[in-house]
């Protein structure tokens, strides 16, 4: 997940300085008064989004089956512990009722 992460972090870093590029060189608009930076990153977000989502299927794929995996094993484990806390309970409730007979 972490790499995921970071991989998306830098293609957005390699737009905001392509973006960056293109307004100061006048190629693509500016913003609008004291906006420039705002639209800068609005842009950079804007190109990265849709480049991550194409470059990165194989990471994301991989990432969600780690998450998956992670899902199954807590579900599993709280299971057990469940089952584990009905066992106690049912060996206390036939001790009590043991005792008041």
């Amino acid at each position: 997940m972490l790499r995921y992460t970071l991989m998306r972090l830098g293609i957005f870093a390699g737009c905001l300085v392509v973006v960056w590029g293109l307004v100061y060189s006048g190629l693509a608009p500016r913003g609008l008064g004291s906006s420039n930076g705002l639209w800068i990153v609005m842009l950079a977000l804007l190109f990265s989004a849709p480049i991550s989502f194409v470059v990165l299927r194989k990471e994301r794929d991989r990432a969600s089956v780690q998450i998956a995996q992670r899902v199954d094993r807590m579900k599993a484990n709280l299971e057990a512990n469940r089952s584990q806390e009905d066992v106690a309970d049912d060996a206390s409730r036939a001790q009590g009722q043991t005792q008041t007979s």
